[in-house]
């Protein structure tokens, strides 16, 4: 190696910058020179993020052949589930801030109508099968197009909404379901806004 000189060392320093950052003016690159302090700077490789991979629950079909739904036949008991409705109408009385006698109805019916029903008691007052009509017990489960009740009499009742007019009664109220305004799941009520009047072909 050969030694350089003071201005051939200078020379090499700001081509190289000039190299080094391109978008630097002259002026700029002797401006860093007289202050003697260089710094290169550097463009770190944009890194790609990862998608992760979302894990898929069970579809409609796989659920019903693991029949996770399914409620056992010796689980079938309506005693077994009074516990439930107890906690429901708990639930009811803290949603409506307690059931008072002042309490406007359509205040109660709006909030009944977007509440939780597993757990309530329902009687089937009218419908365009007689069959129907009388049917008193716990709501189970809901789907969107059937309630499945729990009898005393411990039998599981598959009750359609369709055509029907379900009676809720909590500490005196009574609430009136048309199930042909009901047509919804359970986690879909929350965000549907409701007319306080239905009307039921019979």
């Amino acid at each position: 190696l050969q030694p350089q000189s003071s201005e051939e060392a200078k020379a090499f320093v700001h081509s190289f910058l000039k190299r080094s950052m391109p978008q630097m003016k002259g002026e700029a690159i002797q401006d860093m020179l007289t202050r003697k302090a260089v710094v290169l700077e550097h463009y770190p490789q944009k890194k790609t993020k990862q998608k992760r991979k979302k894990t898929k629950g069970f579809t409609a079909k796989q659920r019903r052949e693991l029949r996770l739904f399914e409620i056992e036949p010796e689980q079938q008991r309506y005693a077994i589930f009074l516990p439930l409705h107890e906690l429901w109408k708990q639930y009811i009385r803290d949603l409506c801030h307690g059931l008072k006698p002042d309490t406007q109805p359509h205040v109660i019916q709006g909030k009944l109508l977007k509440a939780d029903l597993h757990g309530a008691i329902v009687t089937v007052t009218k419908s365009k099968c007689p069959s129907y009509v009388g049917i008193t017990g716990i709501i189970l489960q809901e789907f969107k197009h059937v309630f499945k009740i729990i009898t005393k009499e411990d039998k599981l009742k598959v009750v359609p909404k369709l055509n029907n007019v379900f009676s809720l009664e909590i500490d005196g109220f009574i609430s009136y379901i048309f199930g042909s305004k009901f047509l919804l799941r359970a986690s879909e009520r929350s965000a549907k806004k409701f007319k306080l009047k239905g009307t039921i072909d019979l």
